[in-house]
């Protein structure tokens, strides 16, 4: 039996997985969490054989709640089920750890192969993602300049892209106001651009927000 744990802030996200793993024979969700603090504590204390992450949380977000995962070494698999399309988030995810990515219009039986084949000790790789992966893995000298910004910097970029302030941006993450203006500094100069309407012209040029 494979055992699942849902990390979602959404109890209805929650729920509908419950659900559609409820009909499925050979796994069983047995833990649910509403945040990456909630689900370190459940992984520490159980044990897991598949992990459903979020990417987008309150608090500690999906991106810290796996690094935090891979860094306690525990062997479980984490499969990313996230709103973002894969070029958005996917990638990055699969190199801090993540065994699969998929987003939430994902069919269910699709779903449940995902989780059976990560469950096994395989990789899930949707043909999209298979795409991405082909283009980081070759010679790149056009990589988008996004691609460059540490796993920090992307999400405040993606923030103040999405028209956030520092000081918003700073209470949303739990950081100072100093060390988000500091990564605001570092963007602007890695990214080539002046100011946040540029930053922003950018994230919405390439479709980096919803």
């Amino acid at each position: 039996m494979i055992k699942v744990l849902i990390v979602d802030d959404h109890a209805i996200v929650r729920q509908g997985l419950r659900r559609i793993l409820a009909e499925t024979p050979d796994m069983t969700v047995t833990g649910e969490a509403e945040n990456g603090v909630e689900a370190l504590r459940k992984i520490r204390e159980g044990e897991w054989d598949v992990v459903l992450l979020d990417v987008s949380m309150p608090g500690r977000n999906g991106v810290d709640t796996l690094k935090q995962i891979m860094s306690e070494n525990r062997g479980i698999r984490v499969l990313i089920l996230s709103m973002y399309p894969e070029d958005q988030y996917a990638v990055r995810l699969l190199k801090v750890g993540a065994v699969g990515y998929m987003t939430k219009e994902t069919a269910p039986e699709e779903l449940v192969e995902a989780i059976r084949k990560v469950a096994q000790g395989k990789k899930y790789i949707s043909p999209t993602l298979a795409e991405l992966l082909l283009v980081e893995l070759g010679v790149d000298s056009e990589k988008p300049l996004h691609e460059t910004l540490s796993d920090r910097e992307y999400q405040v970029f993606r923030l103040i892209g999405s028209g956030k302030t520092v000081s918003e941006i700073a209470s949303q993450m739990s950081l100072s106001v100093k060390t988000i203006s500091t990564h605001r500094a570092h963007i602007l100069e890695k990214m080539k651009l002046k100011n946040n309407a540029e930053l922003t012209l950018y994230v919405i040029q390439n479709g980096l927000i919803n």
